[in-house]
């Protein structure tokens, strides 16, 4: 079987829009927009939520991030799909911004909603997408996934979303490991010191 449901990650609520640790629902809104659907409130689930044309659901969860596996949780419950029919979508300080990461498994990484996830469906065996942000300044990781995109990086970003979104669309014809292949940035020694950490985003 393939991939059922892409789950983007980030944080509801208009103060979030826009900031790193929002790609996953920048991809996601971009997926919709191109495949014509639009995202609707599914209170019972916790999410937005827009079902494309083969039927392959699109998942924002409107949890903070922290909280993320719940709404996974409860997705994956009502349609009984084992974890291997999700894709995550997420950003990761670890990638230089721009690049892109396929992994069919793997920890958490530090990453907070990646982390809830693992706890609620009970293990980490799902695919996943990372999406580069780029390393923040010792100290300063809270403020840097929390804080928006320079004018000049949006060109980047711009174009990381469009390759995610071609990348995505790759994997669900022909799977993970061919678009890992085809997709994958390759590997950059991150810098020195650097964690994956992400901190508290609840207010």
């Amino acid at each position: 079987m393939g991939i059922s449901l892409i789950i983007g990650l980030g944080n509801p609520g208009r103060q979030y829009e826009e900031t790193r640790h929002n790609v996953g629902f920048m991809l996601l809104d971009q997926i919709a927009l191109a495949e014509g659907v639009v995202f609707k409130s599914e209170p019972k689930f916790q999410s937005h939520i827009a079902k494309l044309g083969d039927g392959t659901i699109l998942m924002k969860p409107q949890t903070f991030m922290n909280l993320s596996g719940r709404s996974v949780r409860q997705l994956m419950a009502f349609y009984k799909w084992e974890m291997d029919r999700i894709l995550v979508v997420y950003d990761d300080v670890a990638l230089p911004l721009g690049h892109l990461r396929f992994r069919e498994k793997g920890s958490a990484g530090g990453h907070n909603g990646i982390k809830s996830i693992i706890e609620h469906v009970g293990g980490d065996g799902f695919p996943r997408l990372k999406l580069g942000i780029g390393a923040s300044r010792p100290g300063g990781m809270t403020g840097h996934v929390l804080g928006k995109f320079a004018p000049e990086e949006r060109e980047d970003l711009e174009n990381m979303l469009a390759t995610a979104r071609e990348a995505v669309q790759f994997s669900r014809s022909q799977g993970i490991a061919l678009a890992s292949n085809r997709f994958n940035t390759p590997r950059v020694k991150p810098p020195q010191n650097q964690t994956n950490e992400h901190t508290q985003d609840e207010p």
